[in-house]
């Protein structure tokens, strides 16, 4: 079966197709947008938080070196150092030490790279701080160098006291990239940040089993790197923290992109939620829209098969008074509406011309049956004028002017009742009544043939003209009678009329014999007047009946077969028209 066959169907697929196509491509336009927007914003966020490592560390590495200049200066500094007293150099440096927040370290060695005072919690061996002596030929009078810790790194600053061009001792300062740094760089920062050196992560906000991941972005290029650390996604920039020499101690600035852009997991969800009601809601819509067009579609073309199949042209289109009709719809049904008023006038007005045809075509018929009885009246009259008054002739002569007068007063009746047209007397009548009135009328019992009575006791009460409807039920019975009486081949013939409801609007009578049945060549002229084909039959009484079955809004059919026997069928409105 093609799904698409339907009208209904394609205007259903089609709108529901163009709604997922526009709630999908709306969502996807949505989605992309609001992510792009997040990652911009995280990339961003990153930035800034770089420019703020490389702004802090200005502010506390440089100044800091600054204020070590400033402090190597200072005459009572110099005084210490050129006693070379390591007894009078300890509260000294512990008095200088006070002046530089945030150093770990405070050392001073005189001019033979002797260490005279050192105080603060740095783990940088004296080794290591003699190396840092060595000033060398450095421009800028100082020398910068780093020392790996256990937790962390100790950036180290070396400056020069000199009194006048002599260089009198070395001042050494240091400050330890450790966890609680690495805390406050965070807060800072507003991101995970983590020292390395030499290929080590040294201290981090995150977990030490995190550490391995991170390690490979201090020897990585300066751009903003992707990493995956358990199930986090994290955007990662390493940057340098003081200016010197390649191995120099990173700082890199994490934030997690799975934290940030959690919130398009829920928008996500929301957009898909949204999505699904939206199309639900798209597609009753477009179902809706479909019903509205097809609904009066699906009234017209059954009331075209109703009408094609029960021939009643008096069925009409109803159209109701609905605000969402569908004008196109309305106009087509309001069009065959007409064309069946046309039609069911054109019927009327061609059973008119049939009828007058048909009684062009009696003229002959009739005058062949007047003159029959008249010839038979004329000899009685012939024999009455005689002078012979035998009462046995003068009794058969007046016998057979009363016979024939009869026969001629039924055929002029008969003619009569066809020609003109019917008056209907519409009332309520039992159907079922009716039917066992006319079996009793048709004498089926004193001609000796049984009648099978099917009655449907739920068909309700019908608007007709019952006397009418009577009349041809009785021609119909007394034929189908005739037909089993006649029927030498069907001693076991018998007659069953049956009533039953076809719809909500109609009913159906049926008469079935199984006489002799009508010869194919004959049954398309059994409505024609004055077709007989039985000796005593006049021909009329079929004709008549469906006149009668026509004016009262319904139609007869005949179905036969040669020795076994002939249908009649009767379908009528329950409520037959009033004119």
């Amino acid at each position: 079966m093609n799904v698409i066959s339907s009208l209904t169907n394609r205007i259903f697929f089609a709108t529901a197709l163009l709604a997922v196509l526009s709630i999908g491509t709306a969502v996807y336009i949505v989605n992309r947008a609001v992510t792009r927007q997040a990652e911009d914003e995280l990339q961003r966020g990153i930035d800034e938080a770089v420019a703020l490592v490389d702004e802090y560390r200005t502010l506390l590495f440089d100044n800091f070196v600054r204020e070590a200049h400033l402090i190597a200066d200072l005459p009572r500094l110099k005084g210490a150092v050129d006693s070379q007293d390591p007894a009078t150099m300890k509260p000294i440096a512990e008095d200088y030490k006070q002046l530089l927040p945030g150093t770990d370290l405070f050392a001073i060695a005189d001019r033979r790279g002797v260490i005279l005072a050192r105080v603060g919690t740095s783990q940088v061996p004296d080794a290591a701080l003699l190396a840092a002596t060595n000033l060398g030929d450095s421009p800028a009078g100082q020398r910068n160098t780093f020392w790996p810790e256990d937790h962390g790194v100790a950036l180290i600053t070396s400056v020069p006291i000199r009194l006048d061009q002599e260089v009198l001792g070395t001042l050494i300062i240091g400050a330890s990239l450790d966890a609680q740094q690495a805390t406050h760089f965070k807060k800072v920062t507003n991101s995970e940040f983590a020292f390395g050196v030499a290929g080590m992560i040294r201290a981090a906000t995150l977990p030490p089993e995190t550490w391995p991941a991170l390690a490979p972005l201090l020897d990585g290029p300066r751009v903003t790197t992707r990493v995956t650390i358990g199930d986090q996604d994290y955007l990662a920039y390493a940057s340098p923290l003081a200016a010197g020499e390649s191995g120099q101690p990173m700082g890199i600035v994490l934030r997690s992109k799975t934290e940030r852009l959690a919130f398009l997991n829920q928008l996500h969800r929301s957009l898909a939620a949204a999505a699904v009601v939206a199309l639900l809601l798209a597609t009753l819509i477009s179902y809706a829209v479909a019903r509205t067009v097809s609904r009066p579609i699906e009234a017209i073309t059954s009331t075209m098969r109703e009408m094609t199949r029960s021939g009643d042209l008096s069925r009409r289109i109803p159209m109701p008074a609905e605000r969402w009709q569908d004008e196109d719809a309305q106009i087509l049904a309001t069009t065959f509406n007409s064309m069946a008023d046309a039609m069911q006038r054109f019927q009327h007005e061609a059973g008119q011309r049939e009828r007058l045809s048909s009684l062009g075509r009696l003229s002959t018929v009739i005058a062949h049956e007047i003159r029959n009885p008249l010839m038979i009246i004329k000899a009685s009259l012939r024999a009455l004028r005689r002078q012979e008054h035998d009462p046995a002739r003068v009794a058969a002569a007046t016998k057979d002017i009363d016979e024939e007068v009869t026969r001629l007063n039924r055929i002029v009746s008969e003619v009569l009742d066809f020609a003109r047209p019917i008056k209907f007397e519409i009332a309520e009548a039992d159907l079922n009544a009716l039917a066992r009135d006319a079996v009793r009328a048709a004498g089926a019992e004193d001609q000796g043939a049984g009648i099978r009575l099917d009655l449907d006791p739920a068909i309700p009460p019908v608007t007709t003209d019952a006397e009418r409807l009577r009349q041809a039920l009785v021609n119909i019975i007394g034929n189908a009678i005739h037909a089993v009486n006649d029927g030498a081949e069907a001693p076991d013939g018998f007659v069953r009329l049956r009533t039953a409801r076809l719809d909500s609007r109609h009913v159906a009578i049926t008469v079935a014999d199984r006489g002799s049945g009508i010869a194919p060549e004959d049954l398309p002229r059994v409505f024609e007047p004055y077709f007989t084909t039985r000796r005593t039959g006049t021909g009329i009484g079929l004709a008549i009946s469906r006149n009668i079955i026509e004016g009262l809004g319904g139609r007869i059919s005949v179905a036969s077969e040669r020795e076994r026997g002939t249908e009649v069928r009767i379908e009528l409105p329950l409520d037959a028209p009033t004119a």
